[in-house]
């Protein structure tokens, strides 16, 4: 299962600025996961709240980021979901990366990665292009887009749809605004490169001008061994279903896809702005998922719709409703 290998992931990367897994029990029924406990909300709320942050700021969840995404890369564990909403922050302050539920670990071969999965507006080209990426490089991407974030107060690439917000992404077609320090537009430049292989990476961000700026590098020491016993005890007896790098389809039943991709063909999905700069709150989607399987759900649409006087389509797990409307 998906959650195993998060939770597995968790525990191996124990850091100062990564939400910390501290136990997995297990009953005949649950599995109760005990995470550190980090009482100061989302960093997401916080720009929201405040409409963006100084840049010295901003330097120091940026230089505890890149300590904690060093650290996950130091482990062969690449996040793929970073975003403000993804960092949490603790009583005194400091950021505390979470949700791996993404996460990857290294591929055999040329460790590449394949799955195109992320959040849109964060994502790097190369996840894009379906060709295998590097998960340490599209990480640093992502890292680029916070750090515009959270100095400017909103994205950096906005787009109404799709196709435009792609184009936008390949061409890293973005501009800084007026108060941007020259160092912090600079380094932002060496991050948000479209090109994969001249980014600059973790150890180049380290010796950039700005970021060394009041940097006190984390003093941190495993000094425990990690055990995973009591994850593999957990889940004894449970199906183990990896999500794989390709997605797969069964012959016969509904198209498979990962999260990225079910957001991909919302058309009801609004890229425009994450955040609205004319409110003090945040435009958020729900959206509802089911347990049941696939024709269970199609069977229930179907005949609601014909109660409805429409006419039903059905093929391939695929259903299209056409409402007659009868002249007067």
């Amino acid at each position: 299962m998906q959650i195993r290998r998060e939770i597995s992931i968790m525990k191996i990367v124990r850091h100062p600025n990564i939400v910390r897994l501290h136990e997995v029990l297990a009953s005949r029924t649950k599995i109760y996961i005990i995470l550190e406990f980090v009482s100061g909300g989302e960093l997401f709320d916080k720009i929201v709240h405040l409409g963006r942050l100084s840049e010295n700021e901003s330097r120091k969840y940026f230089q505890q980021l890149i300590d904690a995404v060093s650290h996950c890369h130091s482990k062969g564990v690449y996040h793929r979901d970073l975003k403000p909403e993804n960092l949490l922050l603790d009583f005194h302050g400091n950021l505390k990366v979470s949700d791996f539920g993404l996460s990857a670990l290294p591929r055999k071969g040329n460790g590449l990665l394949h799955t195109t999965c992320g959040t849109p507006n964060y994502v790097a080209p190369e996840v894009l292009s379906q060709l295998g990426y590097d998960g340490a490089a599209a990480d640093i991407w992502s890292c680029g887009v916070i750090l515009y974030v959270i100095m400017a107060g909103h994205l950096p690439f906005e787009e109404i749809d799709l196709p435009s917000l792609y184009k936008k992404i390949n061409a890293a077609d973005f501009s800084s605004p007026t108060w941007f320090s020259p160092g912090a537009k600079s380094l932002l430049q060496k991050i948000l490169d479209p090109n994969p292989r001249t980014r600059i990476g973790i150890d180049g961000i380290r010796k950039h001008p700005w970021f060394q700026k009041n940097y006190i590098p984390v003093n941190h020491i495993e000094a425990e061994e990690v055990n995973l016993d009591d994850i593999w005890i957990a889940f004894e007896g449970i199906e183990d279903q990896y999500v794989t790098e390709q997605s797969e389809t069964k012959e016969g039943g509904p198209l498979m896809m990962n999260a990225f991709e079910m957001i991909t063909l919302s058309q009801g999905l609004n890229l425009s702005v994450l955040f609205d700069r004319g409110q003090e709150y945040v435009k958020r989607q729900t959206r509802f998922v089911s347990q049941k399987p696939a024709k269970v759900i199609f069977s229930s649409i179907e005949a609601v719709a014909e109660w409805m006087g429409m006419k039903v389509h059905a093929r391939n797990y695929k259903v299209s409703l056409l409402f007659i409307v009868m002249p007067n």
